[in-house]
C-alpha cells in the first residue's frame, strides 16, 4: 500500500513538467512566441558557433599565426564596416514595418520592401570603391601582406550589407531563420568548405586565399536569401504602387545608426587597438578567446532580434503594463542563460584553446576578464533596442559614445603593456560603465525597471 502511495508523485511532477514545456514552447501567448522565437535564434547563432569556432580551428592550423591574424584583422574590419553600412536600417526595419502594417500603409510599405535594399547596395559599393582606393593611397605605409586582403575584404561589403538589411526585414516578420541562416549557417559552411576545397588542393591558405574564399561565400548567401525573401514577401504583400520615403527612413534609421555604430565601435576596439601594438600572432590568439566567450553574447543577441518589433507594436498601442512586463521577461531570459553559459564556457575554456593550438591555451586567463563585462552587460536585456523603438536613440547614443571613448582611452594605455589582458579589461570596464548609463537612462525617461534583480513582472 506505501508502494501504491508514494508511486504518483514523480508522475505527478514529471506530469506538470511536461506541461509546463508543453506551455513555454507551444503556447500562444507572447512569452510563449517570443520564447519559441529566442530559442531559434540562439539554435542558429549555437550552430553558427559552432561552425565558426570549427572555421577558427581549421584556419588556425592550416594558415600558421601570422596570416591567421592578418585574416582576423581583416574580416574584424568587414564585420565593423559592413555592419554600419547600412544606414541602421537592418535594425530601423523593425520598427519602420510595423508602423506601415499598423496604419495600412501598404505603398510605403512595398516601397521600403525594395528600397531600403537598392539603396543600402548602390550606397555600399560607392563606399566600397572608395576605400579600395584609401588602401591604394595607404599601400606605402600598410604591411604588404596586408594590403591584397584589404582589396578583397572591400569587395566582400555590397553583400555583406545587403544581407543585414534582409535580415531586419525578415525578423520584422518573425521569420528568424530566414533572416539569420543564410548569414550564419550557409555563409559559415561556404567558408569552411571552400577553404577545406584550397587546402586539399594543395594551395598555400594564405590570409588572401581566405577573404577570396570569405567573399564568395557571403555573396552566394546574399543572392540565395534575396531569391527566398522575395517569394516570401510575395505571399503576404500584395502588389501594386510604392512610395519610397527615403527621407523618412534615413530620420528614423540615422539616430539608430549612432547607437549601432558606437556598439559596434565598443565591440571590435580591442582587437583593432591589440593590432597596433601587439604581434599577429598575439591578435590571432585574443581573437580565439573572443570566439570561444561568443555564446554569451549571443544569448543577449537572440533576445534582442526577437523583442525589438514588440516593442514597437505595444508602444505604439499605449499598452504601457504589457510593455513593462513583456521587458522584464526579456531581461530576465537573457541574464540567467548568460550567466550559466558564462561558468560553462570558463569551465571549458582551457581545452576549448587548445582546439586552436598548444599556444592558443595562454589566452586562457584573459577569458575570465572578458567575461566580467559581457556578465554585467546581460543583467540589463535588450534595452538599448527599447530605446531605440521607443523615440530614444539619441540618449541611447550617447551612452554608446561616452562607453566608446572610455574603451579606447582604456585600449591605448593598457594594451601596449598588458596586451591581450589589457584589452579584455578595458572592454570589461566600459560595458559595465554603459551598463550604469543605459539603466540611469530608462529608469529616468521611462520609468522601468531594467535589472534581472529586484521587481518583476510575468507576462
Amino acid at each position: 500500500m506505501a508502494m501504491t502511495d508514494a508511486q504518483p508523485a514523480p508522475a505527478k511532477r514529471s506530469s506538470l513538467l511536461t506541461g509546463r514545456l508543453r506551455a513555454i514552447m507551444g503556447g500562444s501567448s507572447e512569452a510563449s512566441l517570443t520564447k519559441r522565437l529566442a530559442g531559434t535564434i540562439f539554435i542558429i547563432r549555437l550552430i553558427s558557433a559552432g561552425l565558426a569556432y570549427v572555421a577558427q580551428i581549421l584556419l588556425a592550423r592550416w594558415m600558421g599565426g601570422s596570416d591567421y591574424g592578418i585574416y582576423v584583422y581583416v574580416w574584424t574590419w568587414v564585420l565593423l564596416l559592413g555592419s554600419m553600412m547600412d544606414f541602421g536600417i537592418s535594425a530601423s526595419a523593425q520598427k519602420i514595418i510595423p508602423e506601415y502594417r499598423a496604419s495600412g500603409d501598404d505603398a510605403r510599405l512595398r516601397g521600403f520592401l525594395s528600397g531600403s535594399r537598392w539603396m543600402t547596395f548602390i550606397v555600399a559599393s560607392l563606399i566600397s570603391i572608395s576605400l579600395a582606393a584609401l588602401v591604394r593611397v595607404l599601400s606605402p605605409w600598410i604591411d604588404a601582406a596586408t594590403v591584397v586582403p584589404l582589396y578583397v575584404g572591400c569587395l566582400t561589403l555590397p553583400a555583406f550589407v545587403v544581407a543585414n538589411t534582409q535580415d531586419g526585414i525578415a525578423r520584422s516578420h518573425d521569420w528568424m531563420r530566414l533572416g539569420l541562416m543564410p548569414q550564419f549557417i550557409v555563409r559559415q559552411s561556404l567558408i569552411i568548405g571552400f577553404t577545406a576545397g584550397a587546402f586539399a588542393l594543395g594551395f598555400h591558405l594564405s590570409a588572401t586565399v581566405a577573404m577570396l574564399a570569405s567573399v564568395a561565400a557571403v555573396w552566394i548567401a546574399m543572392i540565395g536569401q534575396t531569391i527566398v525573401l522575395n517569394r516570401r514577401l510575395g505571399t503576404i504583400v500584395a502588389s501594386g504602387p510604392k512610395v519610397h520615403d527615403f527621407r523618412g527612413w534615413l530620420s528614423v534609421s540615422l539616430p539608430i545608426l549612432l547607437v549601432e555604430s558606437f556598439y559596434l565601435l565598443l565591440s571590435y576596439t580591442d582587437v583593432l587597438v591589440l593590432q597596433q601594438f601587439r604581434s599577429s600572432e598575439e591578435v590571432g590568439v585574443y581573437f580565439a578567446v573572443v570566439k570561444t566567450l561568443a555564446l554569451v553574447s549571443f544569448i543577449h543577441y537572440a533576445m534582442s532580434a526577437t523583442t525589438a518589433h514588440r516593442f514597437t507594436e505595444y508602444h505604439a498601442a499605449g499598452d504601457r503594463e504589457r510593455l513593462a512586463a513583456y521587458l522584464a521577461h526579456a531581461i530576465k531570459w537573457t541574464f540567467w542563460p548568460s550567466l550559466a553559459a558564462t561558468l560553462l564556457l570558463l569551465a571549458l575554456g582551457k581545452p576549448m584553446l587548445w582546439l586552436f593550438g598548444p599556444q592558443f591555451v595562454t589566452g586562457y586567463s584573459i577569458m575570465f576578464v572578458a567575461a566580467i563585462g559581457l556578465v554585467v552587460r546581460s543583467a540589463i536585456g535588450p534595452v538599448e533596442r527599447l530605446l531605440n523603438m521607443l523615440g530614444h536613440q539619441h540618449a541611447c547614443a550617447s551612452a554608446y559614445a561616452l562607453a566608446f571613448g572610455m574603451n579606447v582611452a582604456l585600449c591605448f594605455a593598457l594594451v601596449p603593456r598588458y596586451g591581450g589582458h589589457g584589452a579584455a579589461a578595458a572592454t570589461s570596464i566600459s560595458l559595465a560603465f554603459e551598463t550604469v548609463l543605459l539603466f540611469w537612462i530608462v529608469r529616468r525617461r521611462l520609468g522601468l525597471h531594467v535589472l534581472a534583480f529586484g521587481k518583476r513582472t510575468s507576462l
